[in-house]
């Protein structure tokens, strides 16, 4: 009788412990299929040129400014040199037309005055032709009288032709005055064309000194630093490689990037929420492990089904009816405390525990 209810109590024990860890992962969901993931910078020159300094090596840790490499800057420096002569030429240019506007303004004051004297003139002409053409029709009205003589008609006569003369030569120069006046005016508008806002504002200036920014930017740019912490990794680049503008040439690993991906089934995902707990363990060091957060849960996977394939046709992978596969979800894991002992590397995998219904606050 003993024998039996030893026998039943292990069983009872045993079924019991099945029951206990069946709920567990039921509660705290877990996964192998995780892996560690960071923010991997391209490296992309902003410049063209071969490389003349290269003081790094692969893998190596490199600290946030630190030289990566260096590019051939003489050609650059060329350059500079060239927009600094331009921009010395552009204020030459622009002191000239500044003298070619005060030259066309006092050109066109003393065409004005011109006008001014000439109309006096016109005037005084004018008045003197009244004069001199009612002395000759009065003399032409006393001939036949007797009251004057002919050579006093003649000689009134040849005062108004004269003054009749000076007339329209006054009126011929106010007209060439004034049209001197009009080509001043237009000299003068295209000296301030050619000047275009005066100062600072001045489109010329800001040009050649826009060049000389971009010459200054671009020398500044031979040197390519690290723009953080990180590891330099899968380094192919060689002195004398040479280095295309925009391209990139090496990879850095954001050292204060790291996270997990984790993906669980969809039957597991629907009890996890951001905050939760998490314990990960790496493949590479079994016996430590890492705490953290559930910092996320994705939105969506690639549909496989229903894409375009051969021919525009789509995709549809075959499954069995009775087997009803779930997909899994990436879950993102957040990292609290990192042993030092422990080196991260992008692409390992691990194993992760998320304690649900333990959600940690985080700000």
């Amino acid at each position: 009788m003993r024998k039996y209810i030893l026998t039943g109590s292990l069983v009872a024990i045993a079924v019991l412990f099945v029951v206990i860890k069946y709920w567990d992962h039921i509660t705290n969901p877990w996964t192998r299929n995780g892996q560690v993931m960071a923010n991997v910078i391209q490296i992309t020159p902003r410049v063209t040129g071969p490389i003349v300094e290269l003081p790094i090596s692969s893998n190596q840790f490199v600290m946030r400014g630190d030289l990566l490499f260096r590019i051939d800057p003489r050609t650059y420096k060329v350059s500079l040199a060239k927009a600094k002569a331009n921009l010395d030429n552009t204020g030459f240019d622009l002191i000239s037309l500044e003298k070619q506007i005060e030259s066309a303004k006092a050109s066109l004051d003393e065409a004005r005055a011109n006008v001014e004297e000439v109309n006096t003139t016109l005037k005084q002409a004018e008045s003197q032709l009244y004069t001199d053409r009612r002395e000759y029709e009065r003399q032409k009205f006393l001939l036949p009288k007797g009251s004057t003589s002919q050579k006093r008609v003649d000689k009134a006569k040849t005062a108004y032709e004269v003054s009749e003369q000076k007339y329209h030569g006054a009126e011929a120069s106010l007209d060439k005055a004034q049209a001197t006046v009009r080509q001043e005016e237009a000299s003068l508008e295209r000296a301030r064309a050619n000047l275009g806002q005066v100062g600072e504002d001045n489109a010329q200036l800001r040009a050649a000194i826009a060049n000389l920014q971009q010459a200054e930017l671009n020398l500044a740019f031979t040197e390519v630093r690290a723009p953080a912490d990180g590891y330099v990794t899968n380094l192919l680049l060689r002195m004398g490689s040479n280095t295309v503008a925009n391209n990139a040439v090496m990879a850095l690993v954001d050292l204060s990037s790291y996270w997990i991906d984790a993906y669980f089934k969809e039957t597991m995902v629907g009890k996890i929420k951001p905050g939760d707990k998490a314990v990960v363990t790496l493949m590479s060091y079994d016996n430590t492990k890492i705490e953290g957060y559930v910092e996320s849960i994705g939105w969506g996977i690639s549909q496989q089904d229903g894409s375009t394939g051969f021919q525009l046709l789509p995709n549809v992978n075959p499954t069995f009816e009775w087997i009803r596969l779930a997909q899994r979800i990436p879950v993102r894991i957040h990292l609290v405390d990192v042993p030092p002992d422990i080196k991260l590397r992008v692409g390992a995998t691990c194993s992760v525990l998320v304690k649900t219904g333990a959600a940690k606050k985080t700000d």
